[in-house]
């Protein structure tokens, strides 16, 4: 499945492409982005001070780097309610299949199954 980067992503991308001071080229081909789409996030990131140029070098400022650890924890934060979110979606698929056993629930089975033991050990 194509994972789509939003604008944070995208910025985030960038700004980890140009982390020593880097050429537009570079910071295009890690970030994997066209032309005109590097144009704009460089605009955009220079803009908001997250990157400096200096003799057509793009280097990330102590705001960027505030900027990428934001952003990494965020994305830390977000990957685990997925994970959290995938393991709720399962347990509803159990707890459905259990309420659709043949009519009866699973629990009911259980209950009859040790009901029939204990008139059998009378």
């Amino acid at each position: 499945m194509a994972k789509h980067r939003d604008r944070i992503g995208i910025i985030a991308d960038v700004l980890k492409a140009a982390d020593t001071g880097t050429r537009k080229t570079r910071i295009m081909r890690t970030a994997n982005l066209s032309y005109g789409l590097l144009r704009k996030y460089l605009d955009e990131a220079v803009g908001l001070g997250y990157l400096r140029l200096s003799q057509e070098l793009y280097q990330v400022t102590e705001d960027g780097e505030l900027f990428l650890k934001k952003h990494n924890e965020y994305t830390n934060r977000y990957s685990k309610v997925g994970k959290e979110m995938e393991n709720m979606k399962m347990e509803k698929e159990t707890l459905t299949k259990l309420c659709k056993n043949n009519g009866k629930s699973e629990f009911e089975s259980s209950a009859n199954k040790n009901q029939r033991v204990q008139t059998r050990a009378r």
